[in-house]
């Protein structure tokens, strides 16, 4: 399935779910922000959010700093 994936088109690897996607990419889910549809989830979020055709994906990284 296509999605909109940080502002490009993007097949979702066969993921279902935002936990999915993250895993498909191998992103350290406790460095990233994951916003869907324009809604930040929280990690515990993730399993439950399911895609669709042409949601919009953001996968924000988290950086510490001063």
């Amino acid at each position: 399935m296509k999605i909109c994936l940080n502002g490009e088109s993007a097949d979702t690897r066969g993921a279902e779910t935002v936990a999915e996607l993250a895993e498909r990419y191998e992103l350290a889910p406790n460095t990233i922000l994951i916003e869907h549809n324009g809604i930040a989830l929280h990690q515990r979020e993730w399993r439950e959010r399911r895609l669709a055709e042409a949601d919009r994906v953001e996968f924000i990284r988290v950086v510490a700093g001063g």
